[in-house]
């Protein structure tokens, strides 16, 4: 007789998964595919069907009610009322001469003060940020019109709400690997693939948004082989010759973004001298 059959308290159970503790896994994974798969839109931007969870509406608002508590995290605006001016000009003229300008996004540019992180960023929604540290490094208008078309690209595409979905996704089906397995090393392990899928989601992003930038600085009449020089200045900021291999990074290599920008302009180029 084995120990587990002669135990008094059950300790066998442990030994294989019970059949009810696996049916509730399945549910909670089958709804949190259902959701996911169940969420289609397509943008006309991007071209692309889109898994969203949010509306339009609701990028708005989340993105106005997170702005204050990421300026505060960078040390709020910027006194320099002629950099946030700057940075106002270059925002409107690639909005104004560019598709984004038929989104109902409520766009907004920020200085933030922080002159340690050399960082841009954007929210869902409209609202676009860059550091005085990045904008400190820019060379010319132009270099600041490729940091700001890069994000005005996360927000027409509508990455926000994408890594949301896919958020809400691996969420769902991590707790369903829980459920089933009832320990937290088999939890360690599927947020660890949950966060694989979501890091590769990122750099996708990341190369998409290099991509629209081009295409918005080209119809903002900007040179767009400025871009090539923020790659330049970002990789300095970031140790220059250090160099993690690209799949262990949430965002490209800087050479790997440089080649892909090149594409870019190849392409719009070609666009535009067909056009005129």
């Amino acid at each position: 007789m084995s120990y587990y059959r002669r135990n008094p308290y059950g300790m066998g159970r442990r030994s294989g998964i019970n059949k009810g503790t696996l049916i509730i896994a399945l549910i909670f994974a089958g709804v949190a595919l259902i959701k996911y798969f169940g969420a289609s839109e397509y943008n006309e931007i991007t071209g692309e069907t889109q898994r969203i969870s949010l509306s339009v509406d609701q990028e708005i608002t989340l993105g106005l009610q997170s702005a204050p508590q990421m300026m505060q995290q960078h040390g709020g605006l910027h006194p320099d009322q002629a950099g946030q001016d700057l940075v106002d000009k270059v925002g409107q003229r690639l909005i104004q001469n560019s598709v984004a300008s038929q989104t109902l996004y409520k766009w907004d540019f920020h200085l933030l003060a922080d002159e340690k992180t050399v960082n841009a960023f954007a929210l869902p929604g409209g609202q676009c940020f860059i550091t005085a540290a990045l904008m400190n490094r820019l060379e010319n208008e132009d270099q600041l019109a490729g940091v700001m078309g890069h994000e005005i690209g996360h927000v027409v595409a509508r990455h926000g709400a994408q890594r949301m979905a896919k958020q809400q996704l691996t969420q769902g089906l991590t707790g369903a690997a829980v459920i089933a397995a009832g320990d937290y090393g088999s939890h360690q392990a599927a947020q660890m693939i949950a966060n694989m899928v979501n890091m590769k989601y990122g750099r996708d992003q990341e190369l998409q948004s290099d991509d629209l930038g081009v295409r918005f600085m080209i119809k903002a009449g900007y040179d767009p082989t400025q871009m090539i020089g923020v790659m330049k200045i970002l990789k300095e900021a970031s140790g220059g010759g250090s160099k993690n291999p690209e799949f262990f990074s949430t965002h490209p290599d800087p050479e790997n973004r440089v080649e892909k920008i090149q594409e870019s302009i190849d392409k719009y180029s070609k666009r535009t001298e067909l056009q005129g």
